[in-house]
């Protein structure tokens, strides 16, 4: 494949979230989407050591872009198998790697409008438990969870009283807090909720970071031109192209006046992508993936409190 004779530079805007500290840790990709998990993470000094993925579109643009940046994922150091699993329902727990921090925004279809909020009545949401088995096995000193802020409160909150006591019972402490892409720097509103999880053993406690000031509008995002909104929209997967003034439009915007929908170069800045980042799919296919990707400084700067806390009682060490 032509992509894998290229170097694709990973590296985000460092400026935005102080990154002169970086760790030395390994951390896996569970429902790796498009990789934002590993992006992040991989600004902060981590290695990625396996990463799961099913859906055929989103492999290809992961491969594209981590494939010479992520040896241990794609057989590149002579083992045997590749780490870069597909349904993680046919992994083994034993055979995924040890690792520090696991990471992973699991389907969140079951708890949103989308998926009619069917919740663990439907069959992606019991992928949980499938996380909640690598933990069990392999027992990294921490997770990073994202899912979309309705798993707060579905079904009056019993659902996520199930993932309380399961990440208890599993010997971890558990922090929540839903967070806003805007919070840090990304201007899309775009809340979601992230849950960490330290080992109990470890007696350590996990602080959220404080959002910052957001210096970054739409006009940004279309290279400096006047746009009708400040914050954008958040973007989502369906239901392109409904008129500007419907309720239901995400990517219409008045763009120095005349109507313009947001592209995947537009779509990358909101989500806080690298510009070279490449997409070898149709532009479709390509907002479909950002629309379920994650915000990455906003999971950077999360994930950068979580390797201090670590790093402070010598879990992991400054690269």
């Amino acid at each position: 494949m032509k992509a894998f004779e290229q170097t694709v530079p990973l590296i985000n805007e460092p400026s935005i979230l102080d990154l002169e500290t970086k760790y030395r840790f390994n951390f896996i990709d569970l429902f790796a989407g498009i990789g934002g998990f590993h992006i992040a993470m991989a600004n902060l000094g981590g290695t990625c050591v396996f990463a799961s993925e099913w859906d055929d579109n989103a492999r290809k643009t992961y491969t594209e872009n981590f494939y010479l940046k992520s040896p241990l994922l794609f057989n590149l150091d002579k083992t045997p198998t590749t780490n870069f699993a597909g349904d993680i329902t046919k992994v083994n727990p034993q055979d995924v790697p040890n690792h520090d921090i696991l990471c992973g925004g699991f389907p969140c279809q079951p708890f949103s409008q989308a998926g009619f909020k069917k919740g663990f009545e439907d069959t992606r949401g019991t992928l949980f438990f499938n996380v909640c088995e690598i933990i069990k096995t392999k027992q990294p000193k921490a997770f990073f969870l994202e899912n979309v802020n309705g798993l707060f409160k579905h079904d009056n909150g019993k659902t996520f009283k199930v993932i309380q006591n399961a990440i208890d019972d599993l010997g971890y402490n558990f922090y929540y807090k839903i967070v806003k892409a805007s919070d840090f720097n990304l201007p899309q509103h775009r809340p979601r909720l992230y849950m960490i999880g330290i080992r109990k053993d470890l007696a350590v406690d996990y602080v959220f970071p404080e959002p910052l000031k957001l210096a970054k509008s739409m006009s940004d995002i279309f290279e400096g031109a006047q746009v009708n909104k400040k914050i954008g929209f958040t973007l989502r997967v369906g239901g392109k192209c409904s008129p500007i003034t419907d309720r239901r439009n995400w990517d219409g915007y008045l763009v120095n006046g005349e109507l313009r929908r947001i592209k995947p170069k537009e779509g990358k800045r909101m989500q806080g992508f690298p510009e070279d980042y490449i997409f070898p799919v149709s532009d479709s296919i390509a907002m479909k993936q950002l629309g379920n990707s994650v915000a990455i400084t906003a999971i950077q700067a999360t994930a950068k409190e979580l390797l201090k806390v670590l790093n402070s009682i010598g879990m992991i060490k400054n690269a």
